[in-house]
C-alpha cells in the first residue's frame, strides 16, 4: 500500500471530524483539573458527557500550557492507538474471509461497501440521512455490555492529570460507539491485510488529530465553529464525493490511475 491509497482516507478522518466536534467535543473540553465525577459506568451517551479530557482551566503559565499540550497528545495518541489495533483486526479478519472464501470477487464486494459506507458517512455529516446512527446504536448496546469493566478502568484515570492517564483514557475513548469511525474501519477490511488495516486507521486517525487537539486545547469556540451549518454541509458533500466516485470506479465508469488519489483502491 502507498501513501496515494491512504489519502482519501486521511481527507475523510479530516472532513468528518466536524462530526467528532458535535459527538465528543465535550469529551475534549469538559473535564475540570480537578476530575469530574466518574460515571462513565451509566451508559454510552454518558461517557460521551463525561470521559473529556482537562483542558478548561487556567492557561496563564508556559509550565502549564505545555502540560496540557502534552495530555492533549498523549490522550490523542490512545485514541488513534485503538483505532488501529481496530484496522489491524479489520483487514486481518477480512483477508482471512477471503481466503478461505477463494473467491475473487469478495474483495470487489469490500470495495462496495467501503463507498457505500462513504456515502452513508457524507450524508450523515449533512445530516440528510441519519442511517450511521443505526449502527452507533448498535455500537452502544455493545458498549454498556461492557461497562463492568470498562466503568471502573475509567474511574481510575480520572482526572487525567498525567500522560499516562491520558493516553490510557485516550485508547478507551478510541472504542466509544461512532458511525464515522465504523465509516473508516469497513475501509480497512478493504486492505485484507493486518498491516494495511492498521496503516489505514493510523491514516483515518491522523486526519482526524488537527479537529481534536483544536477542541483541546480552545474548546467551545471550535466547536461552534465547526457546528455551523455551511462547515458541516462542506464536509458532508467532500466525504460524499470519495464515495461517488468510488462507486463509479467499482461499475466502471471511472477508470484512470489518477483517481487512486480520489477514491478507495482495492488492495490487490
Amino acid at each position: 500500500m502507498n501513501a496515494a491509497q491512504l489519502l482519501p482516507v486521511f481527507v475523510v478522518g479530516l472532513a468528518g471530524s466536524v462530526h467528532c466536534a458535535g459527538m465528543c467535543g465535550g469529551i475534549v473540553t469538559a473535564m475540570s483539573a480537578a476530575g469530574v465525577p466518574a460515571q462513565a459506568g451509566r451508559s454510552a451517551a454518558a461517557a460521551h458527557r463525561i470521559v473529556e479530557y482537562p483542558l478548561r482551566r487556567s492557561m496563564g503559565s508556559g509550565v502549564r500550557r505545555n502540560a496540557d499540550v502534552g495530555h492533549v497528545l498523549a490522550y490523542n495518541a490512545g485514541r488513534i492507538a485503538s483505532y488501529m489495533t481496530a484496522g489491524a483486526l479489520a483487514g486481518g479478519l477480512a483477508g482471512g474471509a477471503r481466503n478461505m472464501a477463494a473467491v475473487a470477487g469478495v474483495q470487489m464486494g469490500f470495495y462496495w461497501l467501503a463507498n457505500l459506507m462513504l456515502v452513508a458517512l457524507g450524508l450523515y455529516l449533512m445530516n440528510a440521512w441519519r442511517g450511521l446512527a443505526t449502527l452507533e446504536q448498535g455500537g452502544r448496546v455493545l458498549w454498556q455490555r461492557a461497562q463492568p469493566v470498562i466503568g471502573p478502568a475509567m474511574k481510575t484515570l480520572m482526572p487525567a492529570d498525567t500522560a499516562a492517564k491520558s493516553f490510557a483514557l485516550g485508547a478507551l475513548w478510541g472504542w466509544l460507539p461512532c458511525g464515522m469511525v465504523y465509516s473508516a474501519l469497513t475501509t480497512a477490511m478493504l486492505s485484507s491485510s493486518v498491516a494495511d488495516g492498521a496503516a489505514m486507521m493510523l491514516a483515518f486517525g491522523l486526519g482526524t488529530l488537527p479537529m481534536l487537539t483544536s477542541l483541546g486545547l480552545l474548546g467551545a469556540r471550535v466547536q461552534r465553529a465547526m457546528q455551523r451549518r455551511g462547515v458541516r454541509l462542506a464536509c458532508g458533500l467532500l466525504v460524499l464525493a470519495f464515495g461517488v466516485i468510488g462507486l463509479a470506479r467499482a461499475a466502471g465508469g471511472v477508470t484512470p490511475e489518477w483517481m487512486d488519489m480520489l477514491c478507495l483502491t482495492p488492495n490487490h
